[in-house]
C-alpha cells in the first residue's frame, strides 16, 4: 500500500520537529534478520510480522518497528550518548479482522544517555506532548519497572521470580503463575499435591511406566520438565501478604502524585520497589520542570503490559478521546535491557517513542 503524499508530508513535518531538538536523522533497512527478533520475542512475533526466506540471508522479516534496528545500529557504533529521529513504513499483521492498517508510517525519537534517566524520560514525553498538543489527546503513563522491582523482591525461588518476570508483558499468564505460586486455585493445590507425592520417584521411572512415548517431545525433554516441576513443588507458597501487595500495585490507577504516595506506603512493606518509586518521583519533578501538568497526569502501574514487550521502565501513550477503536496516536517508553541484549557486552540506558503521522494528519484535517 502506497502511503498518501499527505501522510509523507506529515511524517516529514514531525521528523523536522524532533530533528530541531538535536536528534540525528537515521534510517533502517525494511528487511530485518528474523533471527534477532525471534531471539528477543520468541515465536510469538511470527503472528504479528511478515516473514520471508532469502536463500543467502536466511529468514527475514519486514520490519515490525524501528526500535530494534536503531538500537543495533547505535550499539554497533559504540554506545555513546546520542539522540536519533527516523521515519518510514512498518508492517504488522493484525490479530483480528479489523480495519487497522497492516502497513503504516512511524516517526520516532530515541535518546541513548545514562547521565540522568529521569530527565531523559521527561524530555521524550514533553516533546511528544508538545508536538501533539494541538490535537487534544488523552495522555496515559505508567512504569513497568515498579512491577518488575516488586517481583524481584519476592521471597521465593530464583526460578519462580524469573518465570514471573518473563511473563510481565503477558498479564493473563502472569496472573495464572501468581495464583499458582500463591496456592490460590484448586488446580494449583492439586498440582502441588500430585508433584509432592511424586517427589521421591525418579522422573526416568515415571517415563518408563507411562508406556509408549507419543508427541514431539523427546524423553530427555520430558524428564527435564518433570524434574523442574518436582523441584518447584518443594517451594513454599508465596505469602498472602506478598500476593496482596502485588495485586494492589497492579490495580493502582490515579493521577501520578496520588499513585506516588500510594507506592511510598507500599514500599514500607515491600522495600524492593523503593528505587523504582524514587525514579518515579524524580521523573515527575523533571516533567514539572518542563512545564508538564503532573497533578492531572494519569498514571496506571499496569499500563503497557500487554502491548509494549521490550519496555522495562517508564511507558506512555497518547489516545483520541472517545475512540477506543483507534490505535494509540503515539507510544513510547524506556528499554534499558534491550540495549544490553543487543549490545554484546555493552549497554546504555535508552528511552524513546513513536507517533503515527497517518493519524495525526487525519486529526489535523478533521477526518477522525
Amino acid at each position: 500500500m502506497t502511503q498518501k503524499p499527505e501522510v509523507r508530508a506529515e511524517a516529514a513535518r514531525l521528523q523536522a520537529f524532533f530533528a530541531a531538538s538535536g536528534a540525528q536523522v537515521v534510517d533502517a533497512d525494511i528487511l530485518q534478520p528474523a533471527e534477532t527478533l525471534l531471539d528477543l520475542y520468541g515465536e510469538d512475533i511470527r503472528a504479528r510480522a511478515y516473514v520471508t526466506n532469502d536463500p543467502l540471508r536466511g529468514e527475514q522479516m519486514l520490519r515490525p518497528d524501528f526500535t530494534v534496528p536503531v538500537v543495533q545500529m547505535h550499539m554497533d557504533s559504540g554506545a555513546s550518548p546520542a539522540r536519533y529521529v527516523y521515519s518510514g513504513e512498518v508492517f504488522r499483521r493484525q490479530e483480528e479482522d479489523t480495519d487497522r492498517a497492516t502497513e503504516f508510517f512511524q516517526v520516532g525519537y530515541e535518546i541513548f544517555d545514562g547521565a540522568n534517566p529521569a530527565a531523559s524520560d521527561a524530555e521524550v514525553f514533553a516533546l511528544f506532548q508538545e508536538v501533539l498538543s494541538p490535537l487534544g489527546l488523552r495522555a496515559a503513563t505508567g512504569d513497568i519497572g515498579i512491577l518488575k522491582a516488586a517481583v524481584e523482591g519476592l521471597a521465593t525461588s530464583e526460578a519462580r521470580r524469573a518465570a514471573l518476570l518473563r511473563h510481565i508483558w503477558r498479564p493473563h499468564r502472569f496472573r495464572t503463575l501468581l495464583d499458582r505460586f500463591g496456592g490460590r486455585t484448586p488446580v494449583a493445590s492439586s498440582r502441588a499435591k500430585l508433584l509432592k507425592n511424586l517427589e521421591d520417584t525418579e522422573a526416568q521411572d515415571l517415563i518408563k511406566d507411562a508406556g509408549r512415548v507419543i508427541g514431539l517431545r523427546r524423553p530427555s525433554e520430558i524428564i527435564a520438565r518433570l524434574e523442574t516441576l518436582q523441584e518447584d513443588a518443594k517451594e513454599p507458597n508465596l505469602s498472602e501478604t506478598e500476593v496482596e501487595l502485588l495485586e494492589t500495585i497492579m490495580r493502582l490507577r490515579e493521577t501520578a502524585p496520588n499513585v506516588l504516595e500510594a507506592l511510598r506506603d507500599i514500599a514500607i512493606d515491600l522495600p524492593s520497589i523503593s528505587n523504582a518509586v524514587g525514579q518515579l518521583s524524580a521523573r515527575l519533578d523533571a516533567l514539572a520542570e518542563l512545564g508538564v501538568d503532573v497533578d492531572s497526569l494519569d498514571f496506571e502501574t499496569s499500563y503497557g503490559r500487554s502491548t509494549m514487550e521490550y519496555y522495562d521502565g517508564f511507558v506512555f501513550g497518547f489516545y483520541v478521546h472517545g475512540r477506543p477503536d483507534l490505535p494509540p496516536v503515539a507510544t513510547g517508553g524506556r528499554y534499558d535491557a534491550l540495549t544490553q541484549v543487543l549490545g554484546q557486552g555493552k549497554s546504555i540506558p535508552a528511552v524513546g517513542g513513536v507517533v503515527r503521522p497517518g493519524l495525526t494528519w487525519k486529526m489535523r484535517e478533521g477526518a477522525l
